[in-house]
């Protein structure tokens, strides 16, 4: 828990500075060398662990459940969304509920394909919706993740990441389910990282 605050901490400090300061052009290229130095770390973690074999010979036809499960559920919650919201189609939401997390990704496809029928307006704010919404999915993973794994077990931030569990979030789900996942986060991630563009593009169309 006191791992989810201090990363809340550091989050809105960055909002903060990234408000109300210059930021120098190197800071996103050194935020991806950090990104990568954690999946090094996690991957001599595990090296280190002695059960290498077991946790790749955990990927099996069963692990598909998991990542089919994360986009129907999705899916779902996005269309109910939809019923709620006059403002936006249930097609709308679903194409904002597709980015699984995958924000630079969704936000700029939703954009493109959605500025014929709604207008470049239109357009951009439910972008801007995809964008925010995906970085929250984020947010709630490298935040939640222990209450995830205390309400809804060791795949219940699994499944909260998405697209991400196969990078960004990797290390919070890892922490409190264990290093044994490592295998089914990259699964998942990468199975649903490939849905992505497919999902957002059907539901724009």
């Amino acid at each position: 828990m006191k791992g989810s605050i201090f990363t809340l901490i550091l989050f809105g400090s960055g909002c903060i500075a990234g408000a109300f300061m210059e930021m120098p052009d190197y800071l996103p290229d050194l935020s991806v060398c950090i990104l990568y130095f954690m999946m090094l770390q996690v991957g001599i973690n595990i090296g280190r662990s002695g059960n290498l074999k077991e946790i790749i010979n955990t990927v099996g036809p069963k692990v598909l459940l998991i990542p089919i499960a994360t986009i129907t559920g999705t899916l779902l919650f996005s269309a109910l969304t939809g019923l709620l919201l006059s403002r936006w189609s249930i097609a709308d939401c679903m194409a904002v509920g597709s980015g699984m997390g995958y924000y630079s990704l969704s936000s700029v496809l939703i954009t493109q394909l959605k500025t014929p029928s709604l207008g470049i307006q239109l357009a951009t704010e439910l972008g801007t919706i995809a964008l925010l919404s995906n970085i929250f999915r984020e947010m709630l993973v490298l935040i939640g993740a222990p209450l995830l794994r205390r309400w809804l077990g060791p795949f219940g931030p699994l499944a909260a990441g998405g697209a991400t569990t196969a990078d960004i979030t990797m290390p919070a789900i890892l922490r409190v389910s264990g290093q044994e996942l490592v295998a089914i986060c990259l699964f998942h991630g990468l199975l649903i990282d490939m849905s992505v563009p497919f999902l957002v593009s059907f539901f724009c169309a």
